[in-house]
């Protein structure tokens, strides 16, 4: 594939409900993984976050300039576990709310990602 035919991949913002995705086991607690879906012939980002034994899901986009917010893969979160972290502007937010509570779009909020762990599965919602 090359640079040009990259930048005109589609991409999409939502997706079917029920799509099992991983074992919840396969999340450490707490952890974070990326997901990438295809949809057709578009293509949806988005991660999923394990704390206190609820899961989150949000559209892989930072609120603040739209990147990615891992710039190394499954590396969504502090070293601490603690918080998300935007790791190309420093924007930092709630695992479970996705609210921003510093950095560049401080009382924003991360695009949710309807998902859900039923019976050590976790789906799309």
């Amino acid at each position: 594939m090359t640079d040009a035919s990259q930048a005109e991949r589609k991409r999409v913002w939502t997706t079917p409900a029920n799509v099992a995705l991983c074992a919840e086991a396969d999340i450490a607690d707490p952890g974070s993984r990326a997901f990438v879906l295809q949809i057709g012939e578009a293509f949806f980002h988005g991660f999923v976050v394990r704390k206190d034994g609820q899961v989150a899901g949000y559209v892989d986009r930072c609120p603040h300039q739209g990147f990615p917010l891992a710039i190394e893969l499954d590396r969504y979160l502090t070293p601490d576990g603690s918080l998300i972290l935007c790791g190309w502007h420093g924007a930092v937010f709630e695992p479970l709310t996705g609210e921003c509570t510093g950095g560049p779009c401080a009382g924003g909020r991360l695009t949710p990602w309807p998902v859900q762990a039923t019976n050590g599965i976790i789906r799309t919602a």
